[in-house]
């Protein structure tokens, strides 16, 4: 099952595999899901849909769940991985995208572009070069150094920006761009500052009252990243002090489930901010990137298994050994003391062709090749097993 308007590319490789795959063009409330979740052994979302731990738990035959965008926020990872389902993502098809709608965002920004705009569509015009600049020369501060970070440290470059970056990772700078040793050193050193930084404990509210201070008097602030990093209200009251020259905004706190044409938010009507509705990766090359990458991710853990690629989960990739005489069981278990030894136990009893374990703190995932007539002995005694979630078996 596919929801909120998944690239075609995507049902076509599914249905390639010959599954059968339903298609819904917008995302479904908890109550909604929960009801359309039963008999779906892999599921499709984006960004608005909702999976929560009540969802999952009426998931009767889920195989996995793959998010066609970066974020898996959405998804209750915890509760996922405990009931023994992987989930996937695609970190780095739409990071292009989201590049380059910075960097438009930034000249924009620089050139009031939004408000000049506006301004001639209600008839005023008012031609002025005051406030407005030249991006060449000014310093770009990126809060987030990965995927998108460094594709748009490029791209900065090759317009005549300077760079600066901070990450809690060691990583090297790429081109002529310069990390900062902590974000108050970023933060007083930029002309604009963008952010792409991941949701989390440490993320959430990175950026209020006290480090926009820091920031230089007239200087801009973008997020892309995620609704929690920035505090709106601190954003606002800067906006309308003049502290800050102008803000760009893709991502929010709260965000409607489908379209609306009743959206409020505090930072409306404020000059020079420019408020999009989540579109950093919403172009249509990323879509049909991101579609094939995780439909393949899907087709891949259910024909063989492989979990090479999953956030949340035992990561696994045992080749096929292509030999009709072998057959393939997949035995998802509790990580507890003792598990392992009877699983052992039980494929003494057997030929195995090859075996791969790993483990995270609270599962275990177990590839197995057996002889083929060995097989629904081999799943009925695992799966029989107290410490077993799931269990099943590739012919």
């Amino acid at each position: 099952m596919l929801l909120e308007n998944i690239s075609e590319i995507a049902v076509e490789a599914l249905r390639r595999e010959e599954f059968q795959v339903e298609v819904l063009k917008g995302a479904l409330t908890e109550e909604e899901l929960k009801n359309k979740i039963k008999g779906v052994h892999a599921l499709g979302i984006r960004s608005k849909t909702r999976v929560t731990d009540a969802v999952l738990a009426e998931a009767d035959r889920l195989l996995a769940i793959g998010c066609f965008c970066i974020g898996t926020d959405q998804v209750d990872l915890d509760a996922a991985e405990r009931r023994g389902i992987p989930v996937f993502n695609s970190p780095f098809c739409n990071s292009r995208s989201v590049a380059e709608l910075i960097v438009g965002e930034i000249i924009s920004l620089s050139r009031k572009l939004g408000d000049v705009n506006i301004n001639m569509h209600n008839g005023v015009w008012d031609k002025s070069a005051k406030n407005c600049h030249e991006i060449r020369g000014k310093t770009l501060g990126i809060v987030g150094y990965g995927h998108i970070g460094t594709q748009l440290s490029v791209m900065a470059e090759a317009l005549g920006m300077r760079v600066l970056f901070y990450d809690i990772e060691n990583i090297m700078p790429i081109g002529n761009s310069r990390k900062c040793d902590n974000l108050e050193q970023l933060l007083a050193g930029s002309d604009f500052v963008t952010l792409h930084v991941p949701k989390t404990e440490a993320t959430k509210n990175m950026i209020g009252k006290e480090q926009i201070a820091l920031m230089k008097k007239g200087s801009y602030l973008l997020n892309a990243s995620r609704g929690t990093v920035v505090v709106l209200e601190d954003l606002r009251e800067a906006l309308v002090s003049g502290h800050l020259a102008g803000a760009a905004i893709d991502v929010y706190p709260e965000e409607p489930q489908e379209n609306t044409n009743q959206w409020k938010n505090q930072l409306q009507h404020l000059p020079n901010t420019i408020l999009t509705p989540h579109i950093g990766g919403s172009t249509e090359e990323a879509q049909v990137a991101i579609g094939g990458e995780v439909a393949d991710k899907l087709v891949k853990i259910i024909n063989t298994g492989n979990t090479s690629t999953a956030v949340n989960f035992p990561r696994c990739d045992m080749p096929d050994d292509g030999k009709a005489t072998t057959h393939r069981v997949l035995n998802i278990h509790k990580n507890v003391p003792g598990v392992l030894k009877n699983i052992n136990s039980i494929l003494s009893d057997y030929n195995v062709l090859a075996q791969q374990l790993q483990t995270t703190q609270h599962v275990g995932y177990l590839l197995v090749d057996v002889d083929s007539e060995a097989s629904k002995d081999v799943l009925n005694r695992i799966k029989a097993l107290p410490t077993s979630l799931r269990t099943r078996v590739l012919y």
